[in-house]
């Protein structure tokens, strides 16, 4: 089946649909989620309509609680509502979503899932905040990658019209919410279709209205509040069958097929895993590569959490399983074991002992936690937990991808493993500060491929918690096959890496990921024939090992004499396409030209101008330099903290700033989240172009550079 395809990010996906199926759009912005509000306030800003021929009203109020209150009283009217948010925004919401299910209103709420501020603030993703909202009586229905969040997007829009149950559709957050790849796009009609006419009128025939008046919000007794919440019952029994309906008529319109549940693996697996999120991808990959060494190993993507049907469940299960490791991206202090684990292991055993499920006996079952705040999870520790599912005695409660020296929950895993699917994809990757312009060329780079070739393409963009002046790390990832790993590129991965910054040769890890035989782009003021006697020892040593070719360029020079200030994003995005060569020359300067003009066109046309002239231009400032046989340099990467510095600031800071940081065991780590202060004067960045000095004989003490 024929549809057109675009390369976006998660977030747009969700916010594309969900403008095109609402009238009233109430948005408050939260990392990771404020993408979606912005996209939908733009498309109603440049009168983009719905699919009734209408504008979306996009209301920005003054907090998710008001976002969440302006959502129940436009639902009260009738109208198509939605809206996005994640973290302790969704929990601002949560008393007017008791009332909207309560009420049996329907409505979606797509949430870029994220962790919540416990001993500290993370921005990044888990599943805390989807898990606290587990008992408003929202229906909670997950996507494990960009194209889902798409689909599922109107699924949810549909199945919630026609159920009258509310929906969270969640995504991880960062993970899928800003990963930008190729997908299969929706039509209006389509779009059209899988939404029934006859539960839009019903909805808005439900609506509070002076021609036919009714009372809600009441106070009941203790004499009628039961029996009234049992009252629901029937419209949570039926949801999954309607959810399974809506995604079988979805298919017939796309082509693409869910289920509620979905296994895959082997046919008679005996170590099974179930999940959901992002990771389903990665246990995927591992799967299938573990399966074609002679392994009998499964996943099982939970995509309906609430209300979860434990008969639909269990028919995906055969009858070999043997043993089964349920993973939460989540943790719930003080509980005997996470939401979705004991869900699960209340399912099973009351299956088996109403002879119900496929085996007459209940398999080992273990639950584990994995990717709190956005922590890698790779094809490496997929296979140590199917290793540990073969033990005699499975390790309830683990951990994996940390050192738990403390209570000891951690597994250990092989962080050499890769599969083939991640060895046959090309992968790039890009080291940059924030605000200089390498994240927005890169997620042009990865557009411009995926709509030039028949490539298909993954962008992942790794941000610091400081964001602009702090280092970004651009993933990407180029096959001819469908790529599913959610996870960064490993060591010696990367086909081409890209420096966009000197001062991050100090990181002796710097050329880690590169692959033999591969590409680094160097930006650097040192002049060709200086570069190599100016690199660190270990860069040097890698650059011979890896036997890599080393280009440099000047980029903030070229940058200066087209006053272009410190954005050399086009400059090393022109680099990119002449190196690597993935369009034809011509091809590459005239789609990166088009994606100029849609990016900086309404800032005027001498802007445009001057970055295309950048992308003419940068190429003949390349420079490939020869690289020696052997070291000619001794210095290595100095400590940048002082043996002076407190014991804290030698044993936690220091390593951060390496980049270390995942690396530090539990038991380092303060347990209430209380740091001693003054840390920060020790992290010395070194990302300023140019130093200012006091000259005393031009000074007029006006005080301006207080």
């Amino acid at each position: 089946m024929s549809q057109k395809q675009l390369t976006l990010d998660g977030n747009e996906a969700a916010a594309r649909v969900a403008h095109a199926t609402n009238e009233v759009i109430a948005i408050y912005p939260i990392t990771p989620a404020s993408v979606m509000g912005e996209v939908a306030d733009a498309l109603s800003a440049e009168g983009h309509t719905n699919l009734w021929g209408s504008i979306p009203k996009i209301v920005e109020m003054q907090s998710e609680a008001g976002a969440a209150g302006a959502i129940h009283g436009a639902l009260q009217a009738g109208s198509l509502c939605t809206t996005f948010t994640a973290s302790q925004g969704l929990l601002l919401m949560l008393p007017n979503m008791y009332k909207i299910a309560g009420e049996l209103t329907p409505t979606v709420f797509h949430i870029a899932a994220r962790s919540l501020a416990a001993q500290a603030l993370s921005i990044f993703c888990d599943h805390s905040d989807v898990m606290a909202a587990r008992g408003t009586g929202f229906a909670l229905l997950a996507s494990n990658s960009v194209q889902e969040v798409q689909d599922m997007a109107l699924i949810s829009q549909a199945v919630s019209l026609k159920s009258r149950l509310p929906v969270l559709h969640f995504f991880d957050g960062f993970r899928t919410s800003h990963e930008i790849t190729k997908i299969d796009t929706l039509s209006d009609g389509q779009m059209r279709s899988l939404l029934d006419d006859s539960c839009i009128h019903n909805h808005r025939a439900r609506a509070m209205s002076p021609d036919h008046p009714v009372i809600r919000g009441t106070s009941q007794n203790p004499d009628v509040y039961f029996q009234a919440r049992e009252s629901v019952n029937p419209y949570y029994q039926q949801f999954s069958q309607q959810l399974t309906e809506v995604m079988q008529a979805f298919g017939e319109l796309t082509g693409r097929h869910y289920q509620p549940y979905e296994y895959y693996g082997a046919s008679d697996a005996e170590q099974l895993i179930i999940l959901m999120g992002s990771a389903v991808q990665t246990l995927q990959e591992t799967v299938d590569h573990l399966n074609a060494t002679g392994e009998k190993t499964a996943v099982l993507a939970v995509r309906l959490y609430r209300p979860l049907d434990a008969q639909r469940l269990l028919a995906c299960l055969p009858a070999s399983i043997q043993s089964i490791a349920v993973l939460d991206r989540c943790k719930e202090p003080g509980s005997d074991g996470e939401p979705l684990y004991k869900d699960i292991v209340t399912l099973l055993a009351q299956a088996v002992s109403q002879a119900q499920a496929p085996f007459a006996h209940l398999p080992k079952i273990c639950g584990g936690r994995y990717g709190l705040s956005s922590k890698e999870f790779t094809p490496g520790m997929v296979k140590a937990i199917f290793e540990m599912l073969k033990a005699p005695v499975l390790k309830q409660g683990f951990t994996i991808g940390i050192d738990d020296d403390l209570s000891h929950t951690s597994i250990d895993w092989d962080s050499d493993f890769r599969t083939q699917a991640s060895q046959a994809a090309t992968s790039a990757l890009f080291y940059g500060l924030g605000a200089d312009g390498t994240v927005s060329a890169n997620k042009n780079a990865i557009k411009i491929i995926g709509e030039q070739t028949e490539l298909q393409v993954q962008g992942y963009f790794v941000y610091d918690s400081k964001k602009s002046g702090a280092m970004t790390i651009s993933h990407l990832r180029f096959s001819p096959e469908p790529i599913r790993s959610a996870y960064l590129i490993q060591n010696n991965e990367a086909a081409f890496v890209a420096c966009h910054q000197s001062i991050f040769l100090q990181r002796p890890d710097l050329l880690n990921a590169a692959a033999p035989k591969g590409v680094f782009l160097l930006n650097t003021s040192t002049p060709p024939e200086q570069v190599w006697d100016s690199l660190p020892l270990a860069i040097q040593q890698s650059l011979i090992d890896k036997q890599l070719s080393f280009y440099v360029i000047d980029a903030y020079a070229l940058a200066e004499q087209l006053q272009m200030g410190r954005r050399i994003n086009t400059i090393m995005q022109s680099c990119f396409f002449a190196i690597t060569e993935l369009l034809p020359r011509e091809a590459a300067l005239q789609a990166m030209k088009t994606a100029v003009e849609e990016t900086y066109g309404s800032k005027g046309g001498q802007i445009t101008e001057i970055n295309c002239q950048a992308i003419d231009m940068a190429p003949a400032h390349l420079h490939q330099v020869a690289i020696p046989v052997t070291v000619n340099q001794t210095t290595k990467v100095t400590e940048k903290i002082p043996d002076s510095a407190p014991e804290f600031v030698r044993q936690i800071t220091a390593r951060l700033i390496a980049g270390e940081g995942d690396r530090i065991p539990v038991s380092q780590l303060p347990d209430d989240g209380t740091w001693p202060t003054a840390t920060a004067q020790w992290e010395k960045r070194n990302i300023a172009l140019e130093i200012p000095v006091w000259d005393t004989e031009l000074c007029i003490h006006c005080g301006k550079c207080l």
